[in-house]
């Protein structure tokens, strides 16, 4: 096969139709990898498993799915070395969650989806990440009780804070101090508390002038009186940044001792979008499953191409059986090179394992190859002829 017949007869336009109905980047990444194969049992199982999704769909509500989001640039980090932050711990937490769901709903599903089903029985449960993750993460932050320490921190933080709140209230509220500050609010600057300063009078306050307004009419003062708490809160946020590295570390290494696992659990998870998205296609389209053959008889029964739309004048086609060639005649736009399209394409999407748009009684031969001469290709710069062209490509 080559990028010319699929070109020519639109293949990688079929794959996006059926690319919109995955519900990860996962899907749709394998999808696009997809290409037709010229090996009978290769693409008998694809069918067959198109057939188990479709029964799938039809006796189950919903796919669990959802969520399962593509953490592949995610597991690079951690190969990498590198610490993963909240928000990314909290994605690998749904990851692992989401794949415990489909685990779990395809391993009920073994009766009438015997293959589909045994794909789950390889899933990894990492049941101890999702809860570690749980427990040290909320709301996109590592959390106080994370660990003992980090909790005794953050509540020195909060008392230090409140102490520098009060004292900067007492200097808001002081009657001395009222023709000197400009806005009566607490600010913050390079996360220093703050008091807004007229600049006149930026040489009668004690304290640090820490930053200036751009029309230069007011500074931004520490008030000496909350300087030694000031210090002591840089101290303790500074350890606070270093617990909770160490926490962010321990959850990074859970993962990476289970990154084969996961990647595994990605792959697993890949199929299964791509599959179900396929299963969604055929539902939508009224696609059928082709009956296959491996000694190239084709047989098309009302088979439609799947990128026309509205009245669509269904085909049916033989060949391969009693003869092994075929010359269409007829009027210009009378639908010869339609019929040539439809025949290739559906070829190609059998061997890709998508299901066709014909009845139920389609028989498709599995090729090793598929040639293709359609169209003119006619080039002033190469001084190729229509005739000369085509020539060319059959060769």
């Amino acid at each position: 096969m080559n990028i010319n017949t699929f070109e020519k007869l639109q293949l990688n336009e079929v794959k996006e139709l059926i690319k919109n109905y995955c519900v990860s980047s996962l899907g749709k990444e394998l999808i696009e990898k997809t290409n037709p194969s010229g090996n009978f049992n290769i693409v008998k199982r694809r069918l067959n498993e198109n057939k188990e999704a479709r029964k799938i769909l039809e006796n189950s509500n919903h796919i669990p799915l959802e969520g399962l989001f593509n953490i592949n640039p995610i597991i690079e980090k951690v190969e990498k070395g590198m610490i993963l932050e909240p928000n990314e711990l909290i994605s690998v937490e749904d990851f692992l969650r989401g794949c415990r769901k489909i685990k779990s709903f395809m391993r009920d599903k073994e009766f009438y989806s015997p293959k589909l089903s045994s794909y789950a029985l390889n899933i990894c449960e990492c049941v101890n990440i999702e809860e570690e993750i749980k427990y040290c993460i909320k709301n996109n932050k590592v959390d106080s009780e994370a660990s003992k320490e980090l909790k005794k921190i953050r509540r020195s933080i909060e008392i230090t804070e409140g102490r520098i709140k009060e004292r900067l209230n007492k200097f808001i509220t002081s009657s001395a101090n009222k023709k000197y500050i400009q806005e009566f609010i607490i600010s913050k600057r390079d996360d220093r508390y703050v008091i807004p300063i007229k600049a006149s009078y930026k040489n009668e306050v004690d304290g640090i002038v820490l930053d200036t307004s751009a029309k230069g009419t007011t500074v931004f003062i520490e008030p000496s009186s909350i300087s030694k708490y000031s210090l002591e809160l840089i101290t303790l946020k500074s350890e606070e940044s270093v617990e909770e590295y160490k926490i962010l570390s321990y959850l990074t290494e859970l993962i990476y001792e289970k990154i084969q696992n996961i990647k595994l659990n990605m792959e697993i998870i890949s199929e299964y979008d791509m599959v179900f998205a396929k299963a969604k296609y055929s539902q939508a389209n009224k696609a059928v499953t082709p009956k296959l053959n491996n000694n190239g008889y084709i047989k098309i029964v009302n088979g439609k191409h799947p990128l026309l739309t509205k009245n669509v004048v269904p085909l049916n086609f033989e060949v391969g059986k009693d003869y092994r060639s075929l010359i269409i005649t007829g009027p210009n736009a009378g639908g010869k090179t339609v019929t040539l399209k439809i025949v290739g394409l559906l070829t190609l999407m059998t061997q890709c394992g998508f299901d066709i748009c014909a009845s139920e009684d389609t028989e498709i031969s599995v090729f090793e190859k598929v040639f293709v001469d359609i169209g003119d290709n006619q080039s002033i710069e190469n001084a190729l002829s229509t005739f000369s062209s085509h020539i060319k490509n059959i060769a």
